[in-house]
């Protein structure tokens, strides 16, 4: 990818831009470099977010995993990886001259509104200018480096000044790509000799042109380094001299520990807390996953206000969230069926529209009448006893989104209060929040029903506990 040149004399101009982000109403002030060259990457990237109401913020509120790889993979891969991999996020690599692979033919604005539209959460890289002591760099001879030069001032302006440039193309690039304001966006600045001083305090000039900029155009700045060098760097400078460095508002720190958290001791632990950080814990290896093999970096992210679910409130407060969802039977002279499970399958029978009666608990002609109905509606025997395959059925009724490890909502709620449904030996807490505990739950039922042992709800096994598999 050719680099614009920038006129250093051009005024900025300023302007906001208001865009419907993740149902969010966001408003950025934005400046932009000029009229042409990359400013016409600012002001398209600004005028494309405007114009894309509902877009998804990425990667937005969540606490899991994720991996990168040089070649955005094709669609046949995300799919089946959705599917069955433990991840969530994936990172992209978008722009950048230094970037390894430079050419990518699958990413394209389709693909991007795809994989978020299946809950993908996107991490869009740029690797361009290099530390100026990275002996790895320039990889291609076309490729800048990062200006070493102090300058008059001493505060390092030409790497600054690339910082900015390089932030404004990237944002032109995201925005043509259909990632929309609010996102997070990348810096890749690998590692490099910290004992070097104009070649550190140029990266980290550099650095803050690229925060200062995004932030201008209304995104996210993230920074991505080895922990050693640009995060150990970063995290100096915050503690020593926060006000002479614009930080980034997200690190993604790399240490091949292969433990799965955001923690290092290159990294004071108060430093971007809570909810900004993600660790890459492992290198490059190949993984497969649905029968699919992709050689891939592991990492684990926090970031947003991690993982998160909105309240619920059903039937005007009815509680339909049990340990235990037992059969309920006809009343005898020994046996009353529990009113508030009794009330809670009147309410969700309401939900469902197949009751209009009163939610009182008491086991009546209405209340069989409409389970009856579901019975039949769903392929089920119809009787009048409501079964835990029935409850299952009921519980998970809604849409099926892909749930794993990260995941958090009304879907991942359905699915907790199915699986206590199943009888497991051990409740989950239905709390909307997918975390180890429902992957446990969730990996016992499908070793229990013979669904493949992924951890994760995909169409395979909505499907079971749709049909009450237990």
């Amino acid at each position: 990818m050719s680099r614009p040149s920038v006129r250093t004399t051009r005024a900025l101009l300023r302007r906001t831009v208001v865009a419907v982000t993740g149902g969010v109403l966001v408003a950025a002030t934005v400046a932009v470099l000029g009229t042409s060259g990359p400013a016409d990457a600012g002001t398209r990237a600004t005028a494309a977010g405007a114009q894309r109401a509902g877009a998804v913020v990425t990667p937005g509120d969540f606490t899991g995993y994720g991996f990168d790889q040089c070649h955005t993979p094709e669609q046949w891969k995300m799919s089946s990886w959705l599917q069955s991999s433990p991840f969530l996020a994936v990172g992209i690599y978008i722009s950048g001259d230094s970037r390894a692979c430079r050419e990518q033919p699958n990413l394209t604005p389709t693909w991007v509104s795809t994989q978020l539209a299946a809950g993908w959460r996107l991490l869009p890289i740029t690797l361009g200018p290099q530390a100026s002591c990275q002996p790895r760099y320039p990889r291609y001879g076309d490729d800048e480096t990062i200006n070493p030069r102090p300058g008059t001032s001493g505060l390092y302006g030409l790497a600054k000044k690339q910082g900015n440039q390089e932030a404004v193309k990237s944002v032109g690039v995201a925005a043509d790509l259909g990632i929309a304001p609010g996102s997070t966006l990348w810096y890749d600045l690998e590692g490099f000799d910290l004992r070097n001083t104009n070649c550190r305090e140029s990266a980290l000039a550099f650095l803050s042109g690229w925060t200062w900029q995004i932030r201008q155009l209304g995104y996210v700045s993230g920074v991505y380094s080895s922990a050693g060098s640009g995060i150990k760097m970063l995290d100096d400078a915050r503690v020593n001299r926060p006000d002479e460095v614009v930080l980034p508002d997200q690190i993604w720190v790399a240490r091949w520990d292969g433990v799965a958290n955001t923690s290092t001791s290159y990294l004071r632990e108060d430093g971007w807390r809570p909810h900004a950080r993600i660790k890459q814990y492992q290198g490059g290896h190949n993984e497969t996953w649905g029968g699919v093999t992709i050689n891939i970096d592991r990492n684990y992210l926090d970031v947003g206000r991690g993982s998160v679910a909105a309240a619920e409130k059903h039937c005007d407060g009815t509680r339909i969230n049990y340990p235990t969802y037992e059969t309920l039977r006809p009343p005898t002279a020994d046996y009353v069926p529990a009113a508030g499970r009794v009330k809670a399958l009147q309410c969700l029978l309401t939900e469902q529209e197949f009751y209009s009666g009163p939610l009182n608990g008491t086991w009546t002609k209405a209340t069989v009448k409409a389970f009856e109905a579901w019975q039949a509606g769903h392929k089920m025997a119809q009787r009048e006893v409501w079964s835990r395959k029935n409850w299952m059925s009921l519980l998970s009724a809604g849409d099926t989104p892909v749930v794993k490890f990260g995941s958090a909502g009304a879907a991942v709620r359905r699915l907790q209060r199915a699986l206590n449904a199943a009888g497991l030996p051990k409740p989950v807490r239905v709390n909307g929040i997918f975390r180890a505990e429902t992957a446990t739950a969730l990996r016992t039922w499908q070793q229990r029903v013979g669904v493949e042992v992924s951890g994760v709800a995909g169409a395979k096994s909505w499907r079971a506990i749709a049909a009450g598999r237990s």
